[in-house]
């Protein structure tokens, strides 16, 4: 084979379809744009207007809130991966296998903010692990196979006493019930 023999599955290239030229083309005169009106001409067209009514998206009430900026980024493995890892050898489970281990054995790229062990899988091997955090169901086949796991996960104190708007609440709850004058 030669380069100049080199060519792509039949069908797989494509030409686009050129719009607005001509009736025998089917895609002329109004391109795939309908009738006349605000969605033919082209810039403007009102994604969630509803003709003057109040859109569903500002009817509705904003609810929630998302920690993405905040959120720890985990890798998730699976104890079938690294009973896998372990059996190919690539895994030494004489020392604690933590993050670092595992980005020299091939499971995950980067370290990121740490790792969770998930289970569902049956574990033979008994290995230490130190580890961000752990399922249930993980913790318990490791252990059973004599194994252990240390989860390096900080753990968050709670306040001794509420703040922000907790706070203020707190401190109105705890205020003496004002007593009615007499007349």
């Amino acid at each position: 084979m030669k380069l100049n023999q080199i060519a792509d599955n039949p069908g797989a290239r494509k030409n686009r379809m050129r719009i607005g030229r001509g009736i025998g083309s089917g895609k002329g005169k109004t391109g795939g744009r309908g009738g006349k009106g605000q969605t033919a001409r082209s810039g403007v067209r009102i994604k969630g207007f509803e003709g003057g009514q109040m859109p569903l998206h500002r009817r509705l009430p904003k609810r929630g809130f998302r920690n993405t900026s905040f959120a720890v980024k985990l890798n998730e493995i699976g104890l079938d991966k690294l009973q896998a890892a372990i059996d190919a050898g690539k895994l030494d489970i004489k020392a604690t296998v933590d993050a670092e281990a595992m980005v020299k054995a091939g499971l995950m790229r980067r370290a990121k903010g740490g790792v969770k062990l998930l289970g569902g899988t049956e574990f033979k091997a008994k290995a230490n692990f130190a580890v961000f955090g752990a399922s249930k169901s993980a913790l318990e086949a490791i252990e059973k196979a004599g194994g252990s796991v240390k989860i390096t996960k900080p753990v968050v104190e709670e306040d001794a006493e509420p703040r922000g708007k907790n706070k203020r609440m707190a401190l109105e709850a705890a205020k003496p019930a004002k007593p009615k004058k007499a007349e």
